[in-house]
């Protein structure tokens, strides 16, 4: 949360974001959410790479997902959600 609060301080014009849950509770978790949808909406591009499927797809507007460093899918989040071969297969679902 700290190295999160740090990023936003000064202004960035592109937010670079490695698994901001983890390790968080679930009520952080949703609060950085919804902080994330304000930067989102205010104009602010990003970069989340994160695990945490349903967070992911709540904030994304397009997912890729990767395995064993090589993008093995791509789709809007509303697609990913739908697809079950791939979240069986990459992600573990």
């Amino acid at each position: 949360m700290l190295a999160s609060a740090r990023a936003l301080i000064g202004t960035p014009d592109f937010l670079l974001m490695d698994e901001p849950s983890e390790g968080l509770a679930p009520l952080l978790v949703r609060e950085f959410g919804h902080i994330i949808e304000q930067l989102k909406a205010e104009g602010l591009s990003m970069l989340l790479v994160e695990q945490n499927l349903p967070f992911a797809l709540q904030l994304a507007d397009y997912v890729y997902v990767m395995s064993k460093g090589r993008m093995v899918y791509e789709a809007p989040p509303h697609v990913l959600a739908q697809n079950e071969e791939v979240k069986a297969r990459y992600l573990g679902i």
